[in-house]
């Protein structure tokens, strides 16, 4: 059969929270894994009465995700890929793209970065609108500059060492991806992990920007001493984090790259819920990001939600194929054309 990386795969998705903490920072980690789960569970990750259901915050609505709770886990050992949500967000924000990656036989790990999740987002967003101070971004943000890429080698050394309930994972074929400020851990990682070998910013932070994170932008390095093949998946339309960064960072990556750009999108296009999340972000109230956010197009004027989860679940997936599998009809899809091939599947893009 001809590779196919749009299509979901053949194993049936479990997923597992565990709650993890590292000692040596005195760090508690809440941590999602998905993984291959036995054939008893062929269909229920899709099924609405069978899939994965959660409450992020008490009094929204719950969320859900193509994968089964406590699914018993397949046999065998796999390649892993680390996720690293953005700013604010929380671990479960991708799961689009992270049971994808499971359904082809990748166990997925994405950790909360404990501090700068939706929950303290919420607090200090009621804070401000009662009259307290507005927290400083610089200074939040430099506090995770350190925290954020040990979060991430922490959880890759607890699954290599094994964890009941989830697959082995495969030493040499480690990946990592993340949107937003996990784009940006997804890039100190790469440079400073060597277990890593394959990395996927989603409009990564780092580059130039109207909010105030040069901080990040600075910390950033890229003389890996190795090569990190990087496949940068952006918007276009990016009103938080714009295309011009995007170049930024693109001329930086030393290691073997490429950048996709994803037509009339912008920066919530690689969130799972995408219309309720971008419109959300649009009607943020003051003080926090409210500037910004007027800027924001409705997302009726944006490209659609299935074609902006076709766009990242298909080129993601054939990148770690290609880098951290070494799957050659992957690499030889990579090769080919992509403006083309999205477009056939109803998604416009260009290539850098």
């Amino acid at each position: 059969m001809a590779y196919d990386p749009f299509a979901r795969g053949d194993l049936p998705v479990g997923v597992r929270t565990l709650n993890w903490s590292d000692p040596s920072r005195d760090r508690l980690l809440p941590v999602e894994i998905w993984y291959p789960a036995t054939d008893a569970y062929r269909g229920q990750d899709l099924a609405a009465a069978t899939r994965d259901a959660y409450e992020l915050i008490p009094g929204f609505p719950p969320g859900w995700q193509e994968a089964v709770r406590d699914a018993a886990s397949r046999a065998g050992s796999y390649p892993l890929v680390v996720f690293s949500h953005g700013f604010g967000a929380h671990r479960r924000q991708s799961t689009f793209l992270c049971t994808h990656l499971a359904s082809h036989g990748y166990v997925v790990a994405a950790m909360d970065h404990t501090g700068n999740t939706i929950f303290e987002m919420v607090q200090m967003m009621m804070a401000a609108q009662a009259g307290g101070p507005i927290p400083d971004p610089g200074a939040t943000l430099s506090e995770f500059i350190p925290a954020r890429p040990a979060d991430t080698s922490f959880v890759i050394d607890r699954l290599l060492a094994g964890v009941e309930g989830v697959p082995a994972v495969e030493t040499e074929r480690i990946g990592m991806s993340g949107h937003s400020f996990g784009g940006w851990t997804t890039l100190m990682v790469a440079g400073r992990d060597p277990r890593v070998r394959a990395a996927l910013p989603l409009a990564p932070a780092g580059g130039w920007s109207p909010l105030p994170a040069e901080p990040l932008g600075r910390a950033l390095e890229f003389d890996w001493g190795r090569d990190v093949p990087t496949l940068y998946l952006v918007a276009d339309s990016d009103t938080l984090l714009p295309l011009r960064g995007m170049h930024e960072l693109y001329a930086r990556t030393t290691s073997p790259k490429r950048m996709v750009v994803l037509e009339n999108a912008d920066h919530m296009h690689f969130c799972d819920q995408i219309e309720q999340v971008h419109e959300l972000f649009r009607t943020m109230p003051p003080p926090i990001f409210d500037q910004v956010a007027r800027a924001i197009k409705p997302i009726g004027d944006l490209c659609e939600a299935e074609s902006a989860y076709r766009f990242v679940r298909g080129l993601g997936l054939a990148h770690m194929d290609a880098h951290v599998r070494g799957i050659e009809a992957a690499a030889r899809f990579l090769a080919g054309d992509l403006v083309a091939t999205l477009r056939d599947r109803g998604v416009g893009a260009a290539v850098v």
